[in-house]
């Protein structure tokens, strides 16, 4: 099992998942929304490639934990 925290600008969470879950699957399971507004997805930091978010943590290598994050880029007031 890993230790992945899921989250956005306003909240984060820590889940345990199977290393052949998907990206998608954790994101949509913890209400993330990561297909509306000006924002990037990133992994480890690292930002999510068109197809990436198919794919397992297995196929990115993951062992043991990992930050899967969605920060939506807000205007300034």
């Amino acid at each position: 099992m890993l230790r992945i925290t899921v989250g956005n600008n306003m909240q984060r969470n820590t889940v345990m998942v199977d290393s052949n879950t998907t990206l998608r699957q954790v994101l949509t399971e913890n209400g993330i929304d990561y297909a509306t507004g000006a924002g990037m997805t990133t992994l480890d930091g690292t930002p999510l490639q068109p197809g990436d978010l198919d794919k397992t943590f297995d196929s990115f290598g993951i062992t043991e934990s990992a930050y899967l994050l969605r920060v939506t880029k807000t205007d300034n007031a």
